[in-house]
């Protein structure tokens, strides 16, 4: 009994005299994109596809090529095919490879703005491998972050920039020796906006026209009354097919954009001159002696308020809607 516990406080004395072995550090690995094209932009159904290249520069045994995109769909259609089929060793020592790839991307867009809504797309990458606590993904310098002469169709191109950042997964993954791992996080976003001759041009425009025809039915002596109620009740239709001429093309979401806030304004507009011309016509009705051009006076001055009403409450809902 003597001897074992004569052994044991050797084990222990010569275990506490070993030096303390240190934690290699993380692999930092300089990593870069170059976007080539995007193209098939569907907001309706919350995907883009991206065609660009991905480098990455390191030193170290950890190899950082085995990656995977966070936010890719359809990954049996995605390619990548690597610049070199073995890493290159640089004059400093360091490894450098990458690859061109090509595939679907999921984006959740944010269409509370619509039609002056802007959108960050992004791809964004993580190692397979590594955890934080072993690779971390830096930005590498780059002149560009895409072709001179990208463009999307139907969009401006406001810039792109690059960040990372770490992933905290708060699951075991089925394993609970785990209870969570944080990953190093590649995202590469792409800022772009719709042009503001959309919004004038093609949504604001025709509804003006239709908003003016409403209101020049107070423009109408009271003596035409099938003339001037015809105007509004027009303009109404108009407006519902108008309106969802642009719905069509977006997807189902719980909330108003911002052309329907604007729509909505402009059927309370055409609510009130319809409620005002039938006012006016029951007063004709009621008194064969009332004063038509008082009357007439009184309408034209309040189409020009509710013009201008209409207007501000349009520059209020751009600038805080």
């Amino acid at each position: 009994m003597q001897t074992k516990y004569l052994l044991a406080s050797a084990i222990l004395f010569f275990a506490a005299a070993l030096p303390a072995q240190e934690e290699e550090p993380p692999t930092s690995v300089a990593t870069g994109m170059y976007l080539m094209n995007i193209y098939d932009l569907n907001v309706s159904e919350y995907t883009f596809y991206a065609d660009f290249y991905l480098w990455f520069k390191w030193q170290g045994e950890r190899d950082p090529m085995n990656i995977e995109f966070v936010n890719a769909v359809e990954k049996w259609a995605f390619t990548g095919a690597p610049f070199h089929e073995e890493n290159v060793e640089k004059p400093d020592g360091s490894l450098y490879n990458g690859m061109r790839a090509e595939g679907r991307f999921y984006h959740s867009f944010d269409l509370r703005r619509f039609p002056l809504d802007r959108h960050d797309l992004d791809i964004r990458i993580e190692n397979v491998d590594y955890p934080l606590e072993e690779l971390i993904y830096e930005t590498d310098p780059a002149k560009s972050l895409f072709r001179k002469d990208f463009v999307i169709p139907g969009w401006r191109i406001l810039g792109a920039r690059i960040d990372t950042h770490s992933y905290f997964y708060d699951t075991d993954f089925g394993e609970p020796e785990l209870n969570g791992s944080s990953f190093s996080n590649f995202t590469y976003k792409l800022s772009i906006a719709r042009p503001l001759s959309y919004f004038v041009l093609k949504l604001m425009l025709p509804l003006l026209v239709v908003i003016v025809a409403s209101l020049g039915a107070l423009l109408i002596h009271p003596n035409y009354m099938d003339a001037r109620i015809s105007l509004p009740i027009g303009g109404l239709l108009s407006c519902v097919f108008l309106q969802q001429s642009y719905s069509s093309a977006l997807p189902d979401v719980g909330y108003m954009v911002l052309m329907d806030k604007i729509y909505l304004l402009s059927y309370m507009l055409i609510a009130i001159i319809m409620l005002r011309v039938i006012r006016v016509g029951n007063i004709r009705k009621r008194s064969k002696e009332a004063d038509m051009l008082g009357l007439l006076g009184r309408d034209k001055r309040l189409a020009g308020v509710f013009f201008l009403l209409f207007l501000a409450g349009v520059g209020g809902l751009v600038w805080w809607g």
